[in-house]
């Protein structure tokens, strides 16, 4: 089973483009069993009814917050949710829910986990991958940011930090998800730095990470962007501190943990 996770916030003119295009994917793999598992995060608009009137014709469950929570809080939600109903063998994918991410790119992403990798990151700096309609300020924080975590979380192998668009093999985040407990998503009013505190919960738990080729399809995006540079960036920074403080920091406090594929 392919678990498709999809935090949701004010993404009405989004929800058709991508759930036909997860339908045709889907469609065209006969072989892939899926289920959405879509979080609406207080949406403001019509994104609870765009994504009812496609409950009777695709595999979706849906969990909702009354109010805008942030996206810290709607992944951890979706993530331990999924880690509660998935068996060991299942693929957890993270998609974005503006139509960024097409779901063709899903099947490399299944191919590295089949390899033995826990984590596979849909990455635009390998050969394949590449981003559209991406420019100006926003290109630019993309590339700063992609250095700074090189430089603070180094995991051999890999170059792109901040794609959410990501594929986990469900024993790997069942496990992590155990061992952290309500701190494996710990940073969740920080904007985007959930994505990046997952790959170091990750890295803490000497999981295999892999990359598989994906192209960003900003140039597709129609709704509001979510992020909030600023609040971001803080986060980053504040995790930086977290990870390196001597002091039951994240690096002394997890320093024995158990190896993930020891489990």
């Amino acid at each position: 089973m392919i678990y498709i996770l999809l935090p949701a916030y004010n993404e009405e003119i989004s929800i058709k483009p991508l759930f036909e295009k997860l339908h045709l994917f889907f469609s065209e793999e006969k072989k892939l069993a899926y289920k959405i598992i879509i979080c609406d995060d207080g949406s403001l608009d019509n994104t609870v009814d765009e994504i009812n009137k496609f409950i009777d014709s695709h595999p979706i469950k849906i969990l909702t917050h009354k109010i805008n929570r942030g996206l810290g809080e709607t992944m951890r939600d979706l993530i331990e949710y999924a880690a509660e109903v998935s068996q060991d063998d299942d693929i957890i994918i993270r998609m974005d829910c503006d139509d960024t991410h097409e779901p063709k790119f899903i099947y490399g992403m299944i191919k590295k986990i089949e390899e033995g990798n826990d984590i596979v990151i849909a990455s635009r700096f390998v050969d394949g991958g590449g981003t559209r309609g991406l420019k100006g300020y926003r290109h630019v924080i993309s590339i700063l940011a992609q250095h700074f975590m090189r430089l603070f979380f180094p995991i051999k192998g890999l170059k792109e930090y901040s794609s959410g668009y990501r594929a986990f093999r469900a024993k790997s985040l069942k496990h992590a998800v155990k061992v952290y407990g309500n701190d494996f998503i710990q940073l969740k009013g920080l904007g985007f730095t959930c994505t990046l505190e997952k790959i170091v919960k990750f890295k803490m738990l000497n999981a295999k990470f892999a990359e598989s080729p994906f192209e960003l399809r900003y140039d597709q995006k129609i709704s509001d962007s979510k992020m909030i540079a600023s609040i971001t960036t803080l986060g980053y920074a504040i995790m930086v501190i977290l990870y390196y403080w001597p002091f039951r920091g994240w690096k002394s406090k997890y320093k024995n943990i158990e190896k993930l594929n020891e489990k």
